[in-house]
């Protein structure tokens, strides 16, 4: 009798049930977007703010040291302590070296410029160098993509390229230097340099093109850095490192670790040492890198935490504010329907069917509606999410096997939520008010 009932209820309330349907698909597809959206969301935000720098800087220690405690600078009395080129590819064979996304080694010396007495920062690094990892893999990295935002202009014919790494006459000269000294694309500069035993090294060098990066580095030229290393007479010689790691925002255990990593205990350090904290990714650069120090850029790395935060309780906001629409819409719908029916439910009641029976009733009806729904808002939600990853991060969303029971339980969440108060309205129905008309 009970399914005959069902089956009754829904052959006639086919309009009703399709509007449920619908408003449930409405606010699951939603749900769904966000949910898929904001699980996948770290790595998509982290990717996008690697274009706007480097969150880990390597100095040898030394350096480091000094720089802490003084204020120095690099290139004022620090001058003798260098990394070695040779050893960057172990950066990549980290604990966390899939979340390494670019790095780029520095070496700046100080050089005249067509016989002036006034010298500039010329500044040798990779461009998009091909390294073989010593754990078999192959990866381009350089400055290229960790200085993406830099404009780069070239002559009348040609808006402008990077440099390659194999240029050995080529040299880009930064907006500023090149606006101050009459210079543009073409001309060919002397550059003289001083080398580590106090001989002067000089080259012809072609600019090629002309960055802007909206710094003092606009005050200076840029070259491969093994051109600034051969005429400064330090190969295999660096100053420091940019490391651009995708990293999961900080928290207590993390600045505690930050601090003194040795004040862990062994569960902590786990902990800490497997979560891709840009502490614990800076500590193991160290761990593999000969005398070096590792330090996040507390200002890029905060950002990062607070930006992946906020964008992720928007989602989840924008998930909980779709459901309770869903909910309210259900809500007036159902107390409708009963409404409508009370002559019904009377008559059902007056033939003994208890308060519970017909909530049951009223219950899988709605069950009925709100599964399909939910079913369709799914899919459609899966769609959704892949317009929002190819329109806001350029790159598909992964779909994440997590969302399908959390979709289900906010089904039915949604559902019970939204059937409360046509069920209060149905449990105070009397039969005998109701088959007279009252």
């Amino acid at each position: 009798m009970f399914f005959r009932i069902i089956r009754g209820a829904v052959t006639r309330q086919k309009q009703k049930l399709l509007m449920m349907a619908c408003t449930m698909a409405l606010g699951i597809s939603l749900a769904t977007a966000m949910l898929n959206v904001m699980l996948d969301v770290g790595d998509k935000v982290n990717q996008e703010l690697k274009t706007y720098g480097a969150n880990i800087m390597v100095e040898p220690r030394g350096a480091s040291i000094l720089s802490d405690l003084y204020g120095v600078q690099e290139g004022a009395g620090v001058a003798d302590k260098f990394l070695l080129e040779d050893e960057l590819p172990k950066i990549k064979t980290i604990f966390w070296a899939f979340n390494i996304v670019d790095f780029t080694p520095y070496l700046d010396v100080r050089a005249g410029v067509n016989g002036s007495e006034h010298q500039v920062t010329l500044l040798g690094t990779w461009f998009a160098k091909h390294l073989d990892i010593p754990t078999g893999e192959s990866i381009d990295t350089g400055i290229n993509n960790l200085k993406a935002w830099w404009e780069i202009r070239g002559d009348r014919s040609s808006q402008g390229k990077w440099l390659s790494d194999d240029d050995e006459t080529g040299v880009m000269a930064g907006a500023a230097f090149a606006a101050r000294n009459a210079l543009k694309v073409g001309d060919v500069i002397k550059v003289a340099v001083t080398d580590a035993g106090g001989r002067e090294r000089a080259a012809d060098l072609t600019i090629r093109s002309i960055y802007h990066a909206g710094d003092a580095e606009d005050e200076g030229l840029l070259a491969p850095l093994a051109v600034v290393q051969r005429l400064s007479g330090l190969e295999n010689k660096i100053r420091r490192i940019e490391v651009s790691a995708l990293t999961t925002p900080e928290n207590d255990l993390a600045r505690r670790a930050a601090q003194n990593p040795h004040s862990l205990s062994r569960h902590e350090w786990e902990i800490w040492y497997c979560t891709a904290y840009v502490s614990a990714i800076a500590y193991q650069i160290d761990e593999v890198l000969t005398d070096s120090r590792a330090k996040p850029v507390l200002q890029v790395a905060a950002s990062e935490g607070a930006i992946l935060e906020k964008t992720q309780l928007l989602m989840l906001l924008l998930t909980i504010l779709s459901l309770a629409c869903s909910a309210l819409a259900i809500s007036n719908l159902v107390t409708a329907n009963v409404m409508e029916r009370s002559t019904e439910i009377g008559l059902i009641k007056a033939l003994g069917a208890s308060d519970g029976q017909i909530s049951l009733l009223v219950l899988t009806e709605m069950l009925i509606a709100t599964i399909i729904g939910g079913i369709i808002g799914y899919f459609a939600g899966i769609g959704l999410a892949q317009v929002i990853g190819q329109s806001v991060f350029g790159s598909a969303v992964d779909i994440k096997g997590l969302v399908i029971p959390i979709i289900a339980i906010l089904v039915l969440l949604v559902t019970i939520g939204g059937s409360l108060p046509a069920i209060r309205l149905l449990l105070r129905l009397r039969p005998t008010e109701v088959l007279h008309g009252r």
